[in-house]
């Protein structure tokens, strides 16, 4: 750990203290940003042992003191506040998070807002992948094979898509003894997460489809 001191007005956030440390008094000092209003999720970082977003979070909100910066937790650190986030990428690789298109499906497919199909996916969509979820999840940092809070979100988007054809295969994954039934429902990755999405619920509707289809499997053996 080092200590910075910075000058600081009613608006200055921990980005902006962050970019007069490294601009006026430590050059080597690391950290991501890019958008610096509070889109990109590239500035999330552990400030005050809570996982923020460093341009959306103010010095004067965080009371009076000093104030303690970390890289988020459960990633491998690159150097200073940076993390490498390719493990990030990876979980969503292995549950499949991508759309597989149906073979019948075609090119282009509306869903329409107001659909049934689109409200059920609605909350869980605006994921940016800023990966302070998986930082606030004990059990990432318990076991290394647990997909974690944003994956299973993902996948719970791509299993109410009627466009998607990878089901089989992300079940395979999502019904392993390292992926759903790891969770324990402690709603960390809800309560920190910057877009108001909560990966708890849609791990708690992979569930509920999980026993239906185990239920499905039993019935046809």
């Amino acid at each position: 750990m080092q200590e910075y001191r910075v000058a600081v007005a009613g608006d200055t956030t921990v980005l902006d203290a962050l970019v007069d440390v490294q601009r006026g008094q430590d050059a080597t000092l690391a950290f991501r940003y890019a958008c610096r209003v509070g889109m990109c999720g590239s500035c999330a970082m552990v400030v005050n042992g809570r996982e923020r977003w460093a341009c959306r979070t103010r010095l004067e909100s965080l009371g009076r003191g000093p104030i303690s910066v970390r890289p988020l937790y459960h990633f491998p650190l690159l150097r200073d506040l940076v993390v490498d986030m390719a493990p990030f990428a990876a979980k969503l690789r292995d549950v499949h998070g991508a759309l597989t298109p149906r073979a019948d499906a075609p090119t282009y497919t509306l869903l329409p807002r107001e659909s049934a199909e689109r409200r059920a996916i609605d909350p869980a969509i605006e994921c940016i992948g800023c990966g302070m979820c998986v930082s606030a999840c004990t059990m990432v940092g318990h076991n290394e094979q647990f997909p974690g809070p944003a994956a299973l979100n993902r996948a719970f988007t791509l299993e109410l898509d009627h466009r998607d054809a990878g089901h089989a295969d992300r079940w395979r994954v999502l019904l392993a003894g390292d992926a759903l039934s790891r969770c324990h429902g402690q709603g960390n990755c809800t309560e920190v997460c910057p877009m108001g999405l909560a990966p708890a619920d849609s791990i708690r509707g992979l569930r509920r489809r999980g026993v239906l289809r185990l239920l499905a499997r039993s019935a046809d053996a």
